[in-house]
């Protein structure tokens, strides 16, 4: 085959693999079958890698991903990305809906919407060529995500119009089976469990290996209009329906609608739908429909004033609890959890959920067999709300913590938070959960070493203490139940990488009592390395901002034992990183502590952190008389107005860059 035959046969393929793609995700009406698909698919690999001179950038077979990034590159969004701002009672729907037809002096239209529970994206098209995807980030700044979003097949790679520029804004999400799929196969090799659909697709869709997000089955719905040259549009229901032309999968069971009482009934509508929709949604979208009408509305600070979102309330079912079973932490406390007859919540079976301490449970007097009230808080843990005492079973017995640790046999106390702990620092159970933290994302960041290949290392006896994580052997490891050589040497590779951490994330890791990843990084900050740490006064720990002296009697009290210190000390031996930030660059922050607030312009917070630190600075999360300086950026907040009350020093971004001789 000549080289213009070729490239005649290869448009052909791509039109022909597009259109039934369309068909078959958008339009659902497919016209031939996957094995007809597939030949023509494979068609075009084979002609792209003898002519790959000839290979679009918006191929078809870009669709199972391609070569992996080192790091997403930035996009600064030429409309902003905003958000809405939220609603929770039908109370302030009406509300809303009255101040809007006030402005206009008229009755009002709005397109009601259901609001997907995903991942804001923009998609850019030029000249009908998909070009720039990015995710929203702060508004303003996004990350470029364009080879990860050419892999969710309901995206189009290339628009059958004219118009020189077309930018849309949608939400990616993952379909409930697909989240239910992928969980089962992470909890069966090990790897990452997603709390619910959102962050399974947040977490795909951010992969540096495209490949990876191609198996992850994301979707996406589009529900905007961000930019479109050459075309007028009068409302946004027109807009809509011209991206359905187009081949844009659009947002579903959107109507317009008008007055209060026909909204709110189709807000109760979409949450009666919302349990057997195969996605998650997680509210109402209202919008004034007109264009002209949204000019006359104008807009707030950060959000329009012709647009709210109704946030559903958590979603509340009934069942009965049928035991309670403790569970040891990493700390030694014993925390209740009911085991539940299973009930649909959220979108999850639920067979259990945590009852905190004894105060909670008699609070709201749980007894087992007891039918309860169960949500999910925040639509992810679920927890007991209250209890139908009209179904209580006759001779139900009020709940009595045990006096002996279930996993070790040893004696338990009560402290006074409330808490009942184990008093055996030797338990097998704080061991499990003392190393699931040490691996786990926010803490070291072992990728693979979830709860079931920790429990299968200690049973080996592989593991002790987190010294042993760094002293496995693939071979030993590949012999566990499940794993295989591949995923062993994938696991020795994460452990390895963990090793740069750095000192905020291995205190962290430590799971010193009263150390959240926000304390962990102020006294990584504070201190630069861990020995300097280990042998910090009470004095100099409490000088830290929002440190008081029983979270500094923490920390003194972990670093005076022996065994704490002989666990640093292997592994500051095994090559782990036991110093904070990257390599001082100067001087010229010494001694000088700032607060971030606000929307930077050209750097994101952490960046900007970063910097300080790197120029012997120090950060702060709150603004005080000990703040140096208050560095803001748009849509600053409190922080700023504090800072102005106290008389604090406040800067911009060119101000910063200056001290740090960036500009």
């Amino acid at each position: 085959m000549t080289s213009e035959q070729a490239k005649k046969r290869i448009s052909e393929l791509s039109k022909l693999l597009e259109y039934h793609s369309k068909k078959y995700y958008v339009d659902d009406a497919p016209e031939i079958s996957d094995y007809e698909y597939d030949k023509l698919f494979y068609e075009l690999v084979a002609l792209e890698n003898d002519f790959p001179e000839l290979a679009s950038p918006n191929s078809p077979t870009k669709r199972v991903g391609g070569k992996a990034l080192d790091k997403f590159e930035k996009v600064t969004h030429a409309v902003k990305m905003g958000s809405l701002s939220d609603v929770f009672s039908y109370d302030e729907v009406r509300d809303f809906i009255k101040k809007t037809e006030e402005k206009l002096g008229h009755a009002c239209v709005f397109s009601v919407e259901p609001k997907i529970d995903g991942l804001s994206v923009s998609l850019e098209y030029d000249g009908g060529n998909f070009t720039i995807g990015s995710t929203r980030g702060d508004g303003v700044i996004g990350e470029n995500v364009t080879e990860n979003l050419k892999t969710v097949r309901r995206i189009p790679l290339t628009l059958d119009t004219n118009l020189p520029l077309v930018e849309v804004r949608g939400e990616v999400y993952m379909p409930r089976a697909t989240f239910y799929a992928l969980n089962e196969k992470n909890e069966q090799s090990g790897g990452q469990i997603f709390a619910n659909p959102r962050n399974a697709a947040a977490g795909s869709l951010r992969q540096l290996d495209s490949k990876i997000t191609a198996s992850r089955g994301l979707d996406i719905f589009v529900f905007n209009i961000q930019r479109a040259e050459g075309v007028e549009f009068s409302s946004h229901t027109e807009s809509l329906d011209y991206l359905e032309k187009l081949g844009f999968h659009v947002i579903p069971d959107r109507k317009k609608l008008s007055g209060a009482d026909d909204i709110i009934k189709r807000i109760e509508e979409l949450g009666e739908m919302r349990s057997t929709l195969p996605y998650d949604i997680d509210g109402v979208v209202i919008k004034a429909d007109s264009f002209a009408e949204r000019e006359i509305l104008g807009e707030n600070t950060s959000t329009p004033k012709w647009a709210v979102a109704f946030k559903f309330p958590p979603e509340q079912k009934k069942t009965v609890l049928r035991d309670i079973i403790i569970q040891v932490g990493r700390t030694g406390v014993l925390t209740p959890n009911a085991r539940l007859d299973p009930v649909r919540l959220a979108g999850t079976t639920v067979s259990r959920a945590t009852l905190h301490n004894i105060d909670f449970i008699r609070e709201r007097d749980i007894r087992i067999g007891d039918t309860v009230t169960v949500q999910k808080a925040g639509d992810i843990i679920p927890e007991v709300v209250s209890v139908d005492v009209t179904k209580r079973q006759i001779g139900a017995q009020p709940y009595q913590m045990p006096t002996v640790c279930p996993s070790c046999g040893e004696p338990v106390y009560r402290d006074d938070e409330a808490a009942v702990r184990c008093t055996n620092s030797a338990c097998p159970a704080q061991l499990r959960r003392t190393l699931e933290h040490f691996a786990s994302r926010d803490a070291m960041n072992i990728d693979g070493m979830g709860e079931a290949v920790v429990s299968s290392l200690i049973d080996a006896n592989l593991i002790k203490d987190a010294a042993d994580i760094y002293r496995l052997d693939a071979k030993d490891v590949a012999n566990l139940d499940r794993m295989g050589e591949k995923s062993a040497n994938n696991l020795i590779l994460a452990i390895e990488n963990s090793k740069s951490a750095g000192l905020d994330k291995l205190i962290y890791a430590l799971g010193i009592r009263g150390i959240g990843e926000k304390a962990a990084r102020s006294l990584a900050q504070t201190f630069g390395n861990i020995d300097a740490l280990m042998t910090a006064d009470k004095e100099s720990l409490v000088a830290i901002d929002d440190f008081g002296e029983i979270t500094a009697d923490y920390v003194i009290n972990f670093f005076s034992h022996k065994p704490n210190r002989d666990l640093i000390e292997e592994l500051k031996s095994l090559g782990l990183k036991t110093t904070f930030g990257a390599e001082k660059k100067s001087d010229a922050l010494a001694g000088l502590t700032f607060v971030l607030t606000g929307t930077l312009p050209t750097m994101t917070r952490s960046e900007a952190e970063a910097k300080i630190i790197e120029n012997g600075g120090k950060t702060s999360s709150s603004v005080s008389k000990k703040t140096s300086y208050v560095l803001a950026g748009s849509d600053a907040g409190s922080k700023l107005t504090k800072a102005e009350a106290l008389g604090v020093n406040v800067i911009d971004e060119d101000a910063f860059l200056r001290m740090i001789g960036e500009k």
